[in-house]
């Protein structure tokens, strides 16, 4: 059997099955790129919550993990080499499990590199810009009354939206007729802007028809489907 002794954050998640994927987690837009991913290869893995309720990701079990205290993070007991290694930064974890399995992700030079400047878009433009905007509008940001901070990122997201919405034009998917971690990435920070920050008419919704298509099927695959309530909140 598998020893991840050596990982503190298993002395808080103890690992009941050791030989498969330890995934620390929240059903956040990043959370569920990494288990709609697991769900999408197929690997065997095992969910642990992190409760934000409780600070789990300050706790000192999980920064023992990833030190800059965001989920997801993950320990492969099979790394490279055939040893555990852990990983964090949920694009880092996106690319690790399609080169390990081959999926989501095209196995020609040129596809691979496609795919890989939608996903750093996402890393870089999509995620901090719409989480920034969810602040300013549904949380405590809300309460500023200098709006020059919201509007910044209700433009910004537009624009963004913009550029999904051009790239999806003759396309089933971002990258063309395939899903890859290209999509894998980007919507659960579209379906969060639309749903859970409630921000669609702050953006103008109607003007993202084919984006809000392409969420829509990519959030009924079955693996989505697993991922938006994984790891379970007790």
């Amino acid at each position: 059997m598998t020893d991840l002794s050596s990982f503190s954050i298993t002395k808080k998640w103890p690992a009941n099955h050791p030989d498969r994927i330890q995934l620390y987690s929240l059903p956040t837009p990043n959370g569920i790129k990494a288990s709609a991913m697991l769900e999408e290869v197929g690997l065997p893995y095992e969910a642990h919550l992190v409760d934000f309720g409780t600070d789990d990701q300050l706790t000192p079990e999980f920064m023992s993990l990833n030190p800059n205290n965001k989920i997801p993070a993950i320990i492969d007991p099979d790394g490279p080499g055939g040893k555990p290694m852990g990983l964090w930064e949920s694009g880092a974890i996106l690319l690790y499990l399609a080169e390990k399995t081959g999926k989501l992700i095209p196995a020609d030079e040129a596809g691979k590199w496609q795919v890989t400047q939608w996903l750093m878009f996402q890393m870089g433009g999509v995620g901090p810009m719409f989480g920034q905007l969810g602040f300013f509008h549904k949380f405590a940001g809300k309460e500023i009354e200098d709006k020059r901070g919201r509007d910044r990122y209700v433009n910004e997201s537009k624009r963004l939206l913009g550029v999904i919405e051009k790239q999806l034009d003759g396309r089933e998917y971002i990258t063309g007729d395939d899903y890859t971690i290209a999509d894998l990435a980007i919507w659960p920070w579209v379906r969060t802007m639309f749903g859970f920050y409630e921000a669609g008419d702050l953006v103008g919704e109607e003007n993202f028809p084919k984006t809000i298509a392409w969420y829509k099927k990519c959030e009924a695959r079955p693996a989505s489907q697993i991922g938006i309530n994984t790891p379970a909140r007790g």
